[in-house]
C-alpha cells in the first residue's frame, strides 16, 4: 500500500533562529488506533500532548486525513526543530510511562515516520494565519532529477504564486531521507474554509501571464521529464488532540 508522506504543515520559524545554518525539519508520524479503541486513543493522545508537547520545538499537532487511501488516519507532526534537537526530545520516565500506559496500547502496528526539510526561501508565511485546514500536494521526483525539478518546475511555480497569488500562504518541503514510496516533495497550501477547494483554477493563465505566451506547454514538458506522479490529500487539524493551538505568527 502506498504510504503517506509525512509533511510539515506548521510554522516555519517558531523556536528556531532565522540565522541558524541548519534548516528546520519536522518529524511526521502517521498512525491509526486499534478498531474500537478510538475514544481511548484520542483521550490518551490529547492528555499526553497537552502535558508533554504543548509548545516550542517539541510541540505536537494532530491532523486527520480526509481523503485518499489514508483517509481516517492520524498525522502526528512535531516541530519545527533541527537534527541537533532531535536527541533531546521529551523522553523522561514520566513521558515514557504515559505513552506506554495511555497511548501505545490503543495504536495499531502500522506506524511510519518521515523527516521533512522546510525551504523558507521558497515558501510564503508572510502574514498571521491559522493552520486548521491544509492541502498537501505530494510529488514523486525522478531519480537524479531533483535539481532540474527545483529549477524548472518549483521555482517557476513559486514565481507565479508570489506575483499572482501573493495572499496565498504556502510551504515547500523536501524529504530529508531517501525513500521508495515516492514521497520526495510537498507543496502545502493553507486555507480557512473548504470553499477554497472549489475556487476556479486559473494557474495556467497566470503562468503564461508571468512567464510568457506559450510557456505553460513547456512547463508541462518539464513536469513530465522530472516527475513520476503526484497526489493530493486534505488534512484537518484536531486542535483538541494537539499541544500548540492553530495560530501561526507570520514572518513579516
Amino acid at each position: 500500500m502506498k504510504k503517506l508522506m509525512f509533511i510539515l504543515v506548521i510554522l516555519p520559524f517558531m523556536a528556531l533562529s532565522q540565522n541558524n545554518q541548519e534548516r528546520p525539519i519536522i518529524e511526521n508520524v502517521m498512525f491509526s488506533p486499534i478498531a474500537g479503541k478510538t475514544a481511548e486513543f484520542e483521550a490518551g493522545i490529547a492528555a499526553h500532548n497537552k502535558k508533554f508537547h504543548a509548545e516550542g520545538p517539541y510541540g505536537v499537532r494532530i491532523y486527520n486525513i480526509l481523503n485518499g487511501e489514508n483517509a481516517g488516519k492520524y498525522m502526528n507532526i512535531m516541530g519545527p526543530l533541527t537534527w541537533n534537537l532531535i536527541d533531546n526530545r521529551p523522553h523522561s520516565a514520566a513521558h515514557e510511562e504515559d505513552m506506554n500506559k495511555n497511548v501505545n496500547p490503543y495504536l495499531s502496528a502500522e506506524v511510519e515516520v518521515n523527516y521533512m526539510k522546510m525551504h523558507p526561501e521558497l515558501s510564503n508565511f508572510s502574514k498571521d494565519f491559522e493552520i486548521n485546514k491544509v492541502s498537501v500536494f505530494v510529488i514523486d521526483v525522478k531519480r537524479f532529477k531533483q535539481k532540474e525539478f527545483m529549477d524548472k518546475v518549483v521555482n517557476k511555480v513559486v514565481k507565479v504564486y508570489k506575483e499572482k497569488m501573493s495572499d496565498q500562504i504556502f510551504g515547500i518541503y523536501t524529504n530529508e531521507l531517501n525513500n521508495k514510496e515516492g514521497m520526495d516533495f510537498a507543496w502545502v497550501d493553507f486555507f480557512d474554509n473548504s470553499s477554497w477547494l472549489g475556487k476556479e483554477d486559473k494557474f495556467a493563465a497566470y503562468y503564461e501571464e508571468v512567464h510568457g505566451a506559450g510557456s505553460f506547454a513547456d512547463f508541462l514538458t518539464a513536469v513530465e521529464a522530472t516527475t513520476n506522479g503526484d497526489y493530493v490529500e486534505i488534512w484537518n487539524l484536531r486542535n483538541e488532540l494537539s499541544g500548540p493551538n492553530a495560530k501561526v505568527i507570520g514572518t513579516n
